[in-house]
């Protein structure tokens, strides 16, 4: 293990090297409202006359600007610099842009649900900054999104789909990371996004696991968190701010945390030699930001069922003092039910969580400018001095960050620029890139030498219609089937027998349990099966009966195009099955 981790190092110091010598320098500097040309340098001042007007582009360094913005705001500006809101719809409402205009929030997130429209969404972003540099201290707001590439694209429209986080495990290249995070990064900062809450560095620890799946880049801890460690990289090369997740670890559980707060039975020492060990190798490296996760370790919290985002012990003496992790935390979705168990309410929830020591508090909906989380939260400012420093302490950390990335030559341009999104969306190269990196992480997990060209009659079959399309350009003489995801296994297995009948050969795809399940009446019939394993390889544990198997690891037409290439003969297949237990003697 020393030995690969040895080499693991070794590859993505020499990959990044020569990224940062390859990368077309296609970055330009972000616009700097407010800032006078040919101004001197005041860098060297640790602190600025309370007289002299500041704003953010006011030119002093950022740990020195951010303090003394700070110290000029009120109760609302601080407490409102803490805080990330989305909003529903392709159009923002009144609330949102009520909290922007009048409360100066400090962050917005993008959700899948405001994103059909890239035009749209461009336009809506350069709204809000437009509207943050009419403020007395013209604050950019962080601009946050899940980008993670795979099966997580929020960020829809016309941004490029790509095989996933598995599908670098597949590969064990930093390179491919790098290259991901570097993209897909690109084609944000075209958007006016300035935040990514990627890379996620959960492990696939829990086989059954779908709630991450596909989403990790697989089991093996450093492996885990040197493929991070280079998406984190890429996306910083494209001004993009990258945020692990979910720390501790999602990966361990099958419970979704949308839902109900998943308890988790692993002690500190299993978390140091597993699910932390990504979060310490990126913390090591700086890493600017991390989310803390909805999650309950009650062997590691003394008993105690509280999520890690509402902990304390979890963010400060672990995250922050053991592991010395001095960037930005911040909130997965409060919104989320298992945000609320321990508390009741989402106001305890957002407070909580302020105590804990996250400094930017996230939630998917707008709340109502009187919400009782805000009414309260000032109140505790005026009457608890702690609470009061530690929401001014947040708001330093939010803004001393925002100083550090958001100005200067690689920051993510305030205004997209909606004249070039056609260029810039999908980013230039990023096509080819993904449909190579695809290619390297298809995986052949069993070979049964199956003659695709003996003239015998192919049906391809599957619950995507890409994977069907895509089919049928290698082997337009087949027959297709496509089974729909809302109907029953009964239902599924029928059609698919009946497709199946005049078939010799089937090309099946299993993407979930229930395409799995369908997938058994065909055992025994005499078919000679090629199985695709899509998303999460796990459907495929009950299936190694088959002839053939290959597994690709997302839904992107990329990934569908190097499968059937591979079986056309194009080129031998030698991505590696991130997952020991699904792995097959060849």
């Amino acid at each position: 293990m020393k030995k690969l981790y040895i080499i693991f190092i070794f590859l993505a110091a020499v990959v990044l090297c020569a990224c940062n010598k390859t990368i077309p320098e296609t970055v330009t500097p972000a616009p700097v409202p407010g800032k006078a040309e040919n101004q001197p340098s005041k860098g060297k001042l640790s602190s600025i006359p309370e007289e002299e007007d500041i704003d953010f582009w006011s030119d002093y360094p950022a740990e020195t600007l951010s303090k003394a913005l700070a110290d000029r705001m009120t109760n609302e500006e601080l407490l409102a610099q803490i805080l990330m809101f989305g909003w529903s719809g392709t159009v923002p409402g009144q609330e949102v842009k009520s909290w922007v205009i009048d409360r100066k929030l400090g962050s917005i997130k993008i959700f899948g649900w405001n994103t059909d429209n890239t035009y749209a969404l461009a336009e809506n972003i350069k709204f809000f900054q437009e509207e943050t540099q009419k403020t007395k201290f013209k604050i950019p707001l962080f601009v946050a999104t899940d980008q993670e590439g795979g099966w997580i694209r929020h960020v829809k429209g016309r941004t490029t789909e790509t095989p996933g986080n598995l599908a670098i495990g597949a590969t064990g290249l930093p390179y491919d990371a790098y290259y991901s995070g570097y993209y897909i990064g690109m084609e944000l900062r075209a958007l006016g996004i300035n935040m990514n809450f990627a890379p996620t560095v959960d492990l696939y620890t829990d086989l059954h696991s779908t709630v991450i799946g596909p989403r990790s880049f697989g089991e093996n801890p450093r492996e885990a968190g040197l493929l991070g460690l280079a998406f984190a990289q890429g996306q910083l090369k494209a001004g993009v701010i990258p945020t692990a997740k979910h720390y501790p670890g999602h990966g361990d559980t099958n419970i979704d945390s949308h839902g109900i707060l998943p308890v988790i039975d692993a002690d500190m020492e299993t978390l140091r030699n597993r699910e932390l060990v990504p979060f310490r190798i990126l913390s090591e490296n700086k890493i600017p930001a991390i989310m803390t996760g909805h999650l309950a370790f009650p062997k590691v919290t003394d008993g105690k069922e509280i999520p890690a985002s509402l902990s304390s012990k979890f963010i400060k003496t672990i995250l922050e003092d053991e592991l010395n992790f001095d960037g930005l935390v911040i909130t997965d979705d409060m919104m989320m039910n298992g945000a609320i168990a321990t508390t009741g309410s989402l106001s305890e929830s957002f407070i909580e969580a302020i105590k804990a020591g996250n400094h930017i508090i996230l939630s998917s909906t707008t709340p109502l400018l009187q919400d009782r989380f805000w009414t309260k939260s000032l109140n505790l400012m005026e009457s608890d001095g702690d609470f009061f420093s530690t929401v001014k302490n947040a708001a330093i950390k939010v803004l001393e960050t925002k100083l550090t990335y958001l100005k200067g030559e690689n920051a993510v341009p305030l205004y997209p620029d909606i004249s070039s999104l056609d260029e810039k969306v999908p980013a230039q190269g990023a096509e080819d890139f993904f449909l190579e990196q695809a290619a390297r992480a298809t995986t052949l997990v069993k070979s049964g030498n199956i003659n695709l060209n003996s003239g015998k009659k192919i049906l391809i079959a599957g619950g995507y219609r890409a994977f069907l399309s895509e089919g049928t350009k290698r082997f337009p003489q087949a027959e297709t089937c496509y089974l729909s995801q809302s109907n029953s296994i009964r239902e599924n297995q029928r059609i698919l027998s009946n497709a199946a009948a005049d078939s010799e050969i089937v090309i099946y795809c299993v993407h979930s349990y229930n395409s799995g399940k369908t997938a058994e009446i065909l055992k025994n019939t005499g078919k000679e099966l090629i199985l695709v394993s899509s998303l999460a390889p796990v459907f495929i544990e009950n299936l190694l009966w088959a002839e053939e198997i290959y597994a690709v690891y997302s839904y992107s037409p990329s990934s569908y195009r190097a499968l059937f290439a591979a079986l056309s003969g194009d080129f031998i297949p030698e991505g590696k099955m991130p997952l020991k237990a699904l792995r097959q003697e060849n």
